[in-house]
């Protein structure tokens, strides 16, 4: 009887847990991938549509770094926006039986580069690492974003 209880409190954590990994809603501290510094604070939802979606609630300063008020080199719909509130990460959709997202897009606002973008949660659900790549992921770029709440 002992071993059942401690085999189904197992499974029961492992299917909790899955469970959290494969939702990104909430939010999120953006680093750096060159520097290791802190950059931004992103809230990621899932949209009707089964989608997840993040936009910055908040840019976080940095020393020798001065924030840009607006997305001014961004293609439309961003161009000129103000990057407080943009929705820079977009159409993230979840793999099913994995905790990796893909076909998403994200935009840099410091650059106006737009990037396609893939994401792997780790299984806990704390960290996520994107990648944001143009064409082929291997000619991309990975950061690491870690859960606030």
């Amino acid at each position: 009887m002992k071993n059942f209880k401690v085999g189904f409190l197992f499974l029961a954590a492992v299917i909790s847990g899955s469970a959290l990994a494969q939702d990104l809603s909430g939010t999120w501290q953006q680093i750096d991938d060159k520097t290791g510094s802190q950059k931004a604070i992103i809230e990621i939802r899932k949209e009707s549509n089964g989608t997840f979606v993040g936009k910055v609630v908040k840019v976080t300063p940095r020393p020798g770094y001065t924030p840009r008020d607006t997305c001014v080199n961004c293609p439309l719909p961003y161009k000129n926006k103000p990057i407080l509130g943009l929705d820079v990460l977009t159409g993230l959709k979840h793999v099913e039986g994995t905790n990796n997202f893909d076909k998403g897009r994200i935009v840099d606002p410091l650059t106006g580069k737009v990037y396609d973008t893939k994401v792997r949660l780790n299984a806990n659900g704390k960290r996520l690492t994107l990648r944001g790549y143009m064409g082929v992921s291997a000619l991309g770029r990975s950061q690491t974003w870690i859960r606030q709440d």
